[in-house]
């Protein structure tokens, strides 16, 4: 039976906008739509749900669900870092595809940053990543895959993601079975986790889904199943 991931982990949208100007950016819509910010091309950060991390139920969160990390003004990142450190019962994720943008070190071990490739000319982002971000954590998410990646330096990656397109696009747009396939083999000989988001569901088949995640992440989950059990 497969999960989705946002069963697993928690959007914490610190920050609501984006510069980069996706076509497809589904946050953009949903800022818009219902009006969380006056202007999504200008960033703008929410301290306030920092407080969100000092819950002492453990939580897998993603912090970039509304934005892109190169879009964060530097002091935003140091507060949210300071207060990473200080809630190690949690796993954060940070996305971005604009690893070129960044320059920073952490030693953060419950800290995980990724970029998106959404096809084979945007590799340069893995490259870019490890080269810019010095960090203990690794990922990438392959979403959404207009075409074949192909063969992908994936040394140092802790973990990927493989989704397809959502929305009105998906019909024209799809994730195709060989490199979903492609990809996974490529991550299983590192002995990477891998993990097909359930959108994939009806191009790979329920009984085919894969849905690894790192075991940072799985501890955090059985420790909310033990803290659900005591309720």
């Amino acid at each position: 039976m497969s999960v989705c991931i946002k069963d697993q982990i928690q959007n914490m949208n610190l920050v609501i906008g984006c510069t980069i100007g996706c076509p497809y950016c589904y946050a953009r819509n949903n800022t818009r739509r219902y009006h969380m910010i006056d202007d999504f091309e200008k960033p703008e950060f929410f301290p306030g749900k920092l407080k969100m991390m000092e819950r002492a139920k453990p939580q897998n969160f993603l912090l970039t669900g509304m934005s892109d990390l190169a879009g964060w003004k530097e002091e935003w990142r140091k507060e949210a870092f300071a207060k990473i450190a200080e809630n190690p019962q949690h796993q954060f994720l940070f996305l971005t595809k604009r690893p070129d943008l960044l320059s920073f070190e952490t030693h953060l071990d419950n800290a995980w940053f990724g970029v998106t490739v959404t096809r084979r000319s945007e590799l340069w982002r893995i490259d870019a990543l490890r080269k810019n971000v010095k960090a203990r954590h690794y990922h990438v998410t392959f979403e959404p895959l207009f075409d074949d990646p192909g063969e992908v330096d994936l040394s140092g990656i802790d973990w990927i993601v493989v989704g397809t397109m959502t929305g009105a696009k998906s019909k024209t747009v799809k994730t195709e079975p060989v490199w979903a396939y492609s990809l996974t083999e490529q991550a299983h000989e590192l002995q990477i986790p891998v993990f097909w988001k359930e959108d994939l569901i009806p191009i790979m088949g329920e009984d085919s889904m894969i849905q690894e995640m790192p075991e940072a992440f799985n501890k955090v989950l059985e420790e909310q199943r033990k803290w659900n059990k005591r309720k």
